[in-house]
């Protein structure tokens, strides 16, 4: 009798927080749903809209477990429509409940507060709105670098960059702002995040983006000269996307070959250099950069076939890469066959003037030789 009874006690208590759980994240979709096929609409249901999403959002708010809020989540994004009375109204409604419910995070005790800030960049993103982007854009710089991750992603989502890349478009004021934001954070953004901006520079179809792509590929050469770089298999990326922007047409031509052959040149003596001290992964990271990059950008820059790197790193034939890398980039010898072809220097200085091959990188630090011992 006693077992009886504990095991309808448990139930009971499972049924009642089950019930909670659901109230937490249950919202009435009836109303909006009707809507969904509407042509036109009226002032009453534009109310039906606002309320939804007053209630919707404040669902999120509330809500604690991770689940649930995903849920949430996906009620809201579901009532999207494509109907333009619809599409505005409910863009002007989420921009308003979203903007009070960051302004409610900021009263709440953590770890409740960071919770809620996530979910609310994490539901931005998933809408799309460009009207909503400026809601992510004073995240950017947040301590707390999840957050700063979600609204960089907000900011650079593909989906939305498409909205906004379009020709002729009254929205490149909003990409300009965007690449304002993101050239202040390049500089002191984990890989994860440059991984994003680098996509978006790459895709974005204004002057500032190129000028964005520049600024990441500076900070990498950077990074590789202090030895500070991490995650080494970015650059593939980077590269490719410097390789992609080198056209002998183009007035920035000379900008996009000069840092692709600087950074690759780095790349290239931080491996053949760093072995003594590199880990595994890093000359894992740094062998799949150079051998990707000969392939897909080298060969093309050149018109034909290449595999003297890939060749040369499957043997463990170090001269044979340095030998590679004078040719193509440049020794004190002369110039390599990429800046001829390409008519690049490497920049000039007071003393030198113009410099026909890339700068040599620098011995590591000490700590990090003590370090890898």
């Amino acid at each position: 009798m006693k077992v009886k009874m504990a095991v309808f006690s448990s139930l009971g208590i499972f049924l009642a927080l089950t019930t909670i759980l659901h109230s937490q994240i249950a919202v009435d979709t009836q109303k909006i749903d009707a809507l969904l096929n509407k042509n036109v609409l009226d002032s009453q249901d534009f109310q039906i809209i606002d309320e939804f999403l007053s209630e919707a959002i404040r669902r999120l708010v509330m809500t604690r477990d991770f689940t649930s809020v995903a849920k949430a989540r996906t009620i809201i994004l579901s009532r999207q429509s494509t109907q333009a009375q619809y599409a505005q109204q409910f863009s002007e409604s989420a921009y308003k409940h979203i903007s009070s419910a960051f302004l409610q995070a900021e009263e709440l005790p953590e770890p409740h507060r960071f919770k809620v800030i996530l979910n609310l960049l994490i539901l931005i993103d998933g809408l799309n709105d460009p009207h909503l982007v400026y809601l992510a854009i004073d995240k950017v710089k947040h301590e707390n670098k999840a957050i700063r991750y979600w609204a960089v992603q907000c900011l650079t989502n593909p989906k939305l960059t498409d909205k906004l890349n379009p020709m002729g478009t009254d929205r490149s004021p909003l990409l300009k702002q965007i690449v304002t934001q993101l050239k202040e954070i390049v500089d002191s953004s984990s890989p994860e995040v440059v991984t994003l901006i680098a996509k978006f520079a790459g895709r974005i179809k204004i002057p500032e983006g190129e000028d964005l792509l520049l600024q990441i590929a500076d900070t990498r050469i950077e990074k590789y000269a202090d030895w500070t770089v991490e995650y080494e298999l970015l650059d593939s990326m980077i590269l490719k996307l410097l390789c992609s922007k080198i056209n002998p047409d183009s007035p920035s031509n000379t900008e996009f070959a000069r840092r692709f052959a600087q950074l690759y040149s780095y790349a290239l003596q931080r491996y053949i250099n760093g072995q003594a001290f590199l880990s595994d992964a890093n000359k894992q990271q740094l062998a799949s950069v150079l051998v990707e990059t000969e392939d897909k950008c080298i060969a093309r820059l050149q018109a034909r076939p290449q595999t003297t790197i890939k060749r040369a790193i499957e043997r463990d034939d170090y001269a044979a890469l340095q030998k590679e890398h004078d040719r193509l980039l440049g020794s004190e010898m002369g110039p390599g066959e990429l800046a001829l072809k390409l008519k690049f220097s490497y920049g000039s200085s007071e003393s030198d003037g113009e410099r026909n091959r890339p700068l040599v990188l620098p011995q590591p630090p000490q700590e990090k030789v003590r370090i890898s011992e």
